[in-house]
């Protein structure tokens, strides 16, 4: 279902989803309210494409409702990327909503399809098959190796051990379900935690600043932007800014960030894959890393690269994650020494650093 307030934006996005024969669009609402009412009609729906701004019902008044007529469904955020938006975008990745589409600023530009159509269809289409295979249905197609890893049941994981040096860096990489999932990793985690946690979250520039400022209030950790220079300190959280790579390099006794725009990598920039071989570089094996839900395969090759260094990667299990990419692609190539549920993470974290969980 497609929500939105402009006529001309709801027909363009239903022409760009039926472009994919994988895709119908069932119904489509003017504002929240009718949403709501379709919504019940229309119990099949696996993916909402929410607008924020709308008259009679907002996006975030109605996204809750929707949630109640049925939990399962997955409500992705269309936005455009004003400071405002962001923040209510923000709002409604942690009431209930698994990710967010900037919408472009033209009908010209969605109608043009290129970077913002691949963007959709592949949101929609993975979202689509776990809500599907999560209810027992058969998929809409089959996943591709890009976007998702086989489901736990079809994969054996392989579990190694932890690596021999004791952390003195926590590194976090996640994506779609991200936001969600943070907030409840960083209410588990003991403030007290001493090391200092860097995290890559895919997100556009308007995006990261809001999300470090709700990790802050939400949860009494200390979180910013990461910027060029900034020196690791303990006990605080350095969140990549959007467009650029969050890299950590060693100068004399500390380490600290460094920030670029070189290529998009697994189609995203900040990137984890960049993040985890530089943390590698900087810390040898006295690495964790934390490979939340997420979409695609992104991390996987970096987090190779930790446990190579002697390092130790752990990932969140297929059952708590929104989408079990990016944890999956690293649970099921045999790199991690523990796969949890969500709830569990911080704890073991804990454990892992020498603290009292």
């Amino acid at each position: 279902m497609v929500v939105d307030d402009s006529a001309i934006i709801r027909g363009l996005f239903t022409r760009l989803l039926e472009s994919d024969s994988d895709i119908s669009v069932t119904a489509s609402a003017s504002n929240g309210e009718v949403a709501v009412k379709s919504f019940i009609r229309h119990k099949d729906i696996d993916v909402i494409i929410l607008d924020i701004e709308m008259p009679v019902m907002d996006g975030l008044t109605a996204l809750p409702k929707l949630l109640e007529v049925d939990p399962e469904v997955k409500i992705v955020v269309a936005s455009t990327l004003t400071k405002r938006n962001s923040k209510t975008s923000i709002r409604a990745l942690t009431a209930g909503a698994v990710d967010y589409i900037p919408k472009p600023s033209s009908s010209r530009e969605i109608g043009d399809g290129g970077e913002f159509r691949r963007e959709l269809l592949e949101k929609v289409k993975t979202l689509g098959d776990v809500r599907r295979r999560r209810l027992g249905r058969g998929p809409w197609r089959r996943l591709a190796k890009s976007t998702a890893a086989p489901p736990a049941a079809s994969v054996p994981i392989s579990l190694r051990q932890a690596g021999s040096e004791k952390p003195e860096v926590l590194a976090i990489g996640s994506s779609t379900g991200g936001p969600q999932a943070l907030f409840a990793f960083f209410g588990d985690l003991k403030t007290t935690f001493k090391l200092p946690i860097i995290i890559t979250q895919h997100m556009p520039s308007t995006f990261t600043p809001v999300l470090a400022e709700h990790i802050s209030q939400a949860t009494g950790w200390w979180c910013n932007e990461g910027k060029e220079g900034d020196v690791i300190t303990p006990g605080r959280i350095f969140l990549a800014p959007g467009d650029f790579h969050m890299l950590v390099e060693a100068r004399g006794a500390n380490k600290v960030i460094r920030l670029n725009k070189e290529s998009p990598e697994n189609f995203c920039r900040p990137s984890v894959d960049p993040m985890l071989r530089s943390i590698a570089k900087a810390y040898g094996g006295r690495v964790l890393v934390v490979v939340l839900t997420g979409m695609g395969t992104n991390g996987k090759k970096g987090a190779q690269t930790i446990v190579r260094n002697g390092g130790t990667v752990i990932a969140q299990n297929e059952e708590t994650s929104v989408v079990w990419g990016m944890p999956g692609a690293v649970a099921t190539t045999g790199i991690c020494s523990a796969v949890l549920p969500l709830d569990r993470i911080a704890s073991y974290v804990m454990k892992s650093a020498g603290e009292a969980a």
